[in-house]
Parts: structure tokens; sequence; C-alpha cells
């Protein structure tokens, strides 16, 4: 409710707009419709699916474990994206873009900032949970955010605001998924 489910918004925009024309100019134009269409419905419904599967499975394991990924998810995967704002084009719509500040604006400072935050809950989640391998749910957010990066090159040559909500969306899922992966049976 506080953040509008902005994120969730950008991933279906952006599946809507990929998955609706291979051109780049067309795919751009679809992600600006603020109607939802088929590829954005599948893309949440397995999206939100898949957190919830994956963190049932670690709520199994341990609730408190479940609640703390829940933490370390949400800081990792809303820092992946400032390294699209950094080290790619803006390719939106200029004037109306809420996103297009934000691409002047992470410099590398700013990056070390969030970075220092980041490694902080990361340390605060490996004092809690020492004998989790959280290494895991970090490797699987970096591949995430790296699939996102070269997809977004790939098809549009730059990020715009829905390609940020989405990358964050998968690089929480990348979190969750990369931690189950190297946990103990």
């Amino acid at each position: 409710m506080l953040t509008g489910a902005f994120h969730e918004d950008g991933l279906a925009d952006l599946t809507d707009g990929l998955g609706g024309s291979m051109q780049r100019e067309k795919a751009l134009e679809i992600m600006k419709d603020s109607r939802i269409g088929s590829f954005g419905t599948i893309a949440l419904i397995i999206a939100l699916g898949t957190k919830v599967s994956l963190l049932t499975l670690l709520g199994q394991k341990d609730i408190i474990l479940a609640c703390w990924a829940l933490l370390g998810a949400h800081i990792s995967s809303r820092f992946a994206p400032l390294f699209l704002i950094r080290f790619q084009s803006h390719v939106g719509d200029e004037a109306g873009s809420k996103s297009k500040p934000l691409s002047d604006a992470i410099s590398w400072p700013t990056l070390s900032v969030g970075a220092f935050w980041w490694l902080a809950s990361l340390f605060l989640l490996h004092i809690t949970y020492s004998d989790v391998p959280w290494w895991g749910a970090i490797i699987g957010t970096v591949l995430a955010l790296i699939w996102m990066f070269k997809l977004l090159i790939r098809r549009l040559n730059g990020f715009t605001g829905d390609g940020l909500g989405a990358t964050q969306q998968v690089c929480e899922i990348g979190f969750y998924l990369g931690l189950l992966l190297v946990m103990k049976p």
C-alpha cells in the first residue's frame, strides 16, 4: 500500500512490452499503456506465486529465518537496480518519466552509500543467523541482476522505470531461490 505496488507494476509493464513486440519502439509504447495485458498478468501471477512458494519453503525450515530472508531480499533487491541506473542509459519517455532524474543522480559516492547499507544488512543477517549460507542469496541476486541487465540492453538499449521495477522483482526471487538452493535439506 505504501509503494502502490510500483515494482510489480514495472514487472507487468515490462513483460507486456517485451512480450508484445520484438521492436524496441513498439515495446516502449506498450510499456506506457496503463492497462495490464496478458503477458503482464501471467508475469505477476508467476512472480507472486514463486515468492509465496519460496518463502513457504523457508518458513518450513525456520519461520524466523523466513522473516530475516524477507528483510535481506527487500534490501538486496532494491540495491540491485542502482547498477542499471549507474551503468545503463535511460531510454524511456524523457518528458513524463519518473525515473529519468535518477539516471543522473547515481554517482559513485551515491552507489557507495547504497553498497554500505547493503553490506550492513548482510552483516546483520550473518550475525543473526551465522550458520545460514547467505552467500547463496547474494549469488542468486547477482545472477538475477546480470540476467536483467543483459535483457534490458539487448531489447531496449537501456533502462526504463518499468525495467527497474522488474529488476527488483526478479532479484527478490533470485535472493530466495539462491538461499534455498544452498541450504541443507
